[in-house]
């Protein structure tokens, strides 16, 4: 076991599988005593059981760490209020919350439903609100703490998944303004896209026709090349954990991609062309204008299509 973090207590979401799993026993490799949460639910939230958050913490415990198990949501104030003092029941501080749980309801657009909005909605940006708020308050009382908040890819954009891309995109705003509210108090907030293969990027039946493919010799499921290249939960987990240490003191608001050997800052939005005049601009103005201007070279994402 490893020193970094001897002494503090850590919190993480959504443990008892992938990503948050590793997270928790990487935290616990280097001395942390680990709050393993897991609601136990299915990739779309459904469900709960205790077995995914009680195997974490037996594994912990087996290679001589200390963790317990919280099952609670973190999409309710509530759930987040207690997942919070278990820490403090159990280990009597907090240092560290890693906010990792999360469901998809995929679905375009035009066929989402207001529940599959909600959900997503609930689970990721709330979680993350429902958790981070109770935890500031003890951060800001000791006056340190760190956060690592789990975005995506996806909140760039990505079809059929309006619900998770804004979610995960509002936990970027959020965390550069926990970032700001808490800097001063010695406390720490950054936000991670992980790039993992996990059961919210490989869905069950994906999984099973790759396998059946590779038992069968028959051709590989459309988009089995790029699951195939995706790193595993692990190899992702350390720039999290580094971001929970001491030495990562004064990196503070910033979004990085983790994906295997590759670690990216992101760099902030900023105004990449501007068109200015004197007065409101009128639309004739603007037509002749932003096409040589503002728009030029501007490619779009999904061009119309031919009716099939």
């Amino acid at each position: 076991m490893g020193a970094r973090l001897k002494g503090k207590v850590a919190i993480v979401t959504g443990a008892g599988r992938g990503i948050g799993k590793e997270e928790a026993l990487l935290l616990a490799q280097e001395g942390a005593k680990v709050v393993v949460n897991d609601l136990g639910g299915g990739p779309d939230g459904a469900g709960s059981a205790s077995s995914p958050a009680d195997e974490v913490v037996a594994e912990i415990k087996s290679k001589g760490g200390e963790a317990v198990a919280n099952y609670d949501s973190v999409a309710t104030p509530e759930g987040g209020e207690r997942i919070i003092k278990s820490a403090l029941d159990a280990f009597g501080r907090l240092d560290i919350l890693v906010n990792n749980a999360g469901i998809l309801r995929d679905r375009m657009i035009f066929n989402m439903s207001p529940e599959e909005w909600d959900i997503v909605m609930k689970v990721h940006l709330y979680g993350h609100f429902y958790c981070t708020r109770p935890a500031c308050s003890i951060f800001r009382q000791q006056r340190s703490g760190r956060i690592i908040n789990t975005a995506s890819e996806s909140g760039l954009g990505n079809m059929g998944q309006a619900n998770y891309s804004a979610a995960k995109e509002g936990i970027v705003g959020f965390t550069r303004t926990v970032a700001r509210d808490m800097g001063k108090y010695g406390v720490t907030c950054n936000a991670v896209r992980p790039r993992a293969a996990t059961r919210l990027t490989v869905s069950p039946e994906l999984a099973a026709a790759i396998e059946r493919a590779k038992a069968t010799g028959a051709a590989l499921p459309p988009g089995a090349d790029l699951i195939d290249a995706l790193p595993e939960p692990g190899d992702i987990v350390p720039f999290v954990v580094y971001l929970a240490t001491d030495e990562a003191a004064n990196i503070n608001g910033c979004t990085f991609l983790i994906s295997g050997n590759q670690v990216s800052l992101y760099s902030e939005p900023v105004a990449a062309k501007t068109i200015f005049k004197n007065g409101r601009w009128t639309l004739d103005e603007l037509s002749n204008l932003v096409p040589s201007t503002l728009a030029a070279g501007l490619v779009n994402p999904s061009p119309p299509q031919a009716a099939k």
